[in-house]
């Protein structure tokens, strides 16, 4: 049975991109985005702006899984051409390569540790300090956490979390926050005021809305779900720390798609190198990886991991905060 290291090792052989599949792939999510965006704006239909605007929503999310692999130098490393794509994702995705490269690799580095996993992640404080923190720190706690929150990720995750928050805390270092907002809202205005509200709706707002709203949520619940584990620092491992505070997502093999096998979030935290595409092969082929704590997109799932508030270290597990003064 493969452990620790070794079962790092195992995953090596699949951590090495298949560079035409890579093309393939992102070129064919900019060409269907294109059209499905471009769709929104020349059918007449109502009905049928509505299906492309959401499916383009569905599609920015794995566009966004393309970026995302590229920042772990996963697919087209060293190809000029795909940096500079990938930079215009990442701008366009209003997470710019300056504040997401750096919260993430420390959310990789830092996965499920108690004190320090806050940096590109939602908080998670233990039942110990929520009972000591004063109404006004407990409200934000949870508000951070809320559902509501969450769901309006385009807005607080990703606008005022990646692009102002990251800006007015370094404007240098992160001045392509600035560029990425002043992009995005000019825009949407001139959508609006050239074109018409239907095409800002369709084209722009409802796309976005649902892929970082859905983004969101499936950042916050593979790292927060009924059996996570969360550890002191000092007793931190890496590797166990994949497999036991990441989950395995279950997805419609559409949904697999469309979120490009993000879902195999144990996987991809225990190597990030990894590209997308190669992660249900890693899975199938190394049994150790089966053995796995799954979530899923169903409403119970998603109903028990907004449930689940704080750190209980006497009894080892994530519960809620009712009944705690």
């Amino acid at each position: 049975m493969l452990l620790g290291k070794d079962l790092i090792l195992a995953t090596k052989p699949f951590a090495k991109e298949i560079r035409n599949r890579s093309w393939f792939h992102t070129i064919s999510t900019i060409i269907l985005l294109i059209i499905l965006l471009g769709s929104t704006l020349a059918l007449p239909i109502l009905a049928m702006k509505i299906v492309c605007s959401v499916l383009a929503g569905l599609l920015l999310i794995r566009m966004f899984i393309l970026y995302h692999d590229h920042q772990h130098h996963s697919i087209l490393t060293n190809s000029p051409v795909a940096e500079v794509i990938m930079t215009i994702v990442g701008m366009y995705m209003l997470s710019p390569t300056s504040i997401w490269k750096r919260s993430h690799d420390h959310h990789h580095n830092h996965n499920s540790k108690l004190f320090s996993a806050s940096i590109g992640s939602y908080p998670i404080v233990t039942k110990k300090k929520y009972q000591e923190m004063t109404g006004y720190q407990k409200f934000t706690y949870l508000a951070t956490r809320h559902p509501l929150t969450i769901l309006l990720g385009y807005f607080s995750m990703f606008i005022l979390g990646m692009c102002v928050k990251s800006f007015v805390s370094n404007p240098r270092k992160h001045f392509d926050s600035l560029i990425a907002l002043v992009v995005h809202f000019t825009v949407a205005a001139l959508l609006f005021i050239f074109i018409g509200w239907q095409a800002w709706f369709f084209m722009f707002f409802l796309p976005f809305f649902i892929s970082l709203g859905i983004g969101a949520y499936l950042f916050y619940a593979q790292h927060n779900f009924p059996g996570v584990e969360f550890y002191e620092n000092g007793n931190w491992v890496y590797e166990k720390a994949a497999l036991e505070s990441s989950s395995y997502m279950k997805m419609h093999p559409i949904m697999e798609w469309f979120t490009g096998n993000i879902g195999y979030h144990h996987i991809h935290h225990l190597n990030s190198k990894i590209p997308f595409y190669r992660l249900p092969e890693t899975m199938k082929k190394i049994a150790e990886l089966q053995n796995c704590k799954t979530t899923s997109l169903s409403p119970k799932s998603v109903s028990e991991c907004f449930k689940l508030k704080v750190w209980d270290q006497e009894s080892n597990r994530m519960t809620g905060v009712k009944g705690l003064s």
